[in-house]
């Protein structure tokens, strides 16, 4: 271009042609002589830096520390009918299914999956970061969908075999349920003892509040709820948990189960490796500016102080 805008001044001829330019001799040069080529500066300019910039110029690698929880972590959850007892709100699998999903998202770093249990049991989403997907399908549990009763043992037992092959550091059950176990072919101490052995950490949740609750009876009119007492096997559910050096924790209000969820999360707060990774920031965006501010001086001087006549 430069080359170019040489030949083509060297070749230029006068618009207006004298025979004899001695009247002119002592003629004082305009400065706009010399500034008319200002504007194939700007423009040469333009085009150089729009050509860095599709060459998405970048810093050099800066290398930040960056710590991770490494934690994987296995919710069981109890899907039986007891848990659409209203002494929650708006019943006791609702609140569990809000309070979960909070704890979810205040955890982006860690593996979790989820297992729900009622007469059996069975893994609605394997140990997994993508908490998205594990939130949605969090929401789509409900009771009803398998058997009812409890099964506690089972629950259990299916959330270890999740977790006995994971390399974590840290390996956790949070474990939920309003009832007593009378269903299943695994024991829950049983599979305490399966989870002792793999270094898996129980947290037991007994959902219910003091007393009596009004549960789900169906009746020749309907599902009519009435006052029953709350029945929770805090011994098993204590005793699972110190088995395996988790803790057992007592939810009468959904007050109290976020202030639970609130404490685990806490006690599940232990650093592993630090690993390192290089981080590059683009750097067009100076270049883009001067290349914006060239462009508009030489549009502006080109139809203004610089305008040619022909």
């Amino acid at each position: 271009m430069i080359v170019w805008y040489i030949l083509k001044q060297k070749n230029s001829s006068a618009s207006l042609q004298l025979s004899n330019l001695k009247g002119f001799e002592k003629t004082p040069v305009s400065v706009k002589i010399y500034l008319r080529h200002l504007l194939f500066v700007f423009r040469v300019l333009t085009i150089s830096l729009l050509i860095i910039i599709l060459a998405r110029p970048q810093s050099s690698n800066n290398w930040q520390n960056v710590t991770t929880e490494g934690i994987d972590i296995v919710m069981a959850v109890d899907i039986s009918g007891s848990m659409l007892a209203q002494d929650f709100k708006p019943d006791r699998l609702e609140a569990s299914k809000t309070v979960a999903s909070e704890f979810i998202n205040g955890r982006p770093d860690d593996r979790i999956g989820l297992v729900v249990f009622s007469g059996e049991s069975f893994t609605q989403c394997p140990l997994t970061t993508d908490h998205a997907v594990l939130i949605n399908l969090f929401k789509d549990i409900k009771s009803g969908m398998i058997e009812d009763g409890t099964a506690i043992g089972m629950g259990l037992a299916n959330a270890v075999n999740r977790l006995k092959d994971s390399k974590a550091k840290s390996k956790v059950i949070i474990l939920l349920t309003d009832g007593v176990n009378n269903r299943g072919s695994i024991a829950p101490l049983t599979a305490a003892e399966i989870a002792q052995t793999f270094g898996i950490r129980v947290y037991t949740i007994g959902v219910g509040t003091q007393g009596t609750a009004p549960y789900p009876v169906q009746t020749p009119f309907g599902m009519q709820f009435q006052n029953m007492p709350v029945e929770i096997d805090e011994g098993v559910l204590t005793q699972i948990s110190q088995l395996t050096n988790g803790q057992y924790f007592r939810a009468t209000n959904n007050s109290k189960l976020k202030d639970i969820y609130k404490e685990i999360d806490k006690l599940e707060k232990s650093k592993i490796d630090v690993k390192e990774f290089s981080k590059r920031s683009e750097e067009f965006y100076l270049f883009g500016l001067v290349a914006l501010i060239l462009f508009v001086l030489e549009m502006l001087l080109k139809y203004t102080y610089l305008k040619s006549i022909p």
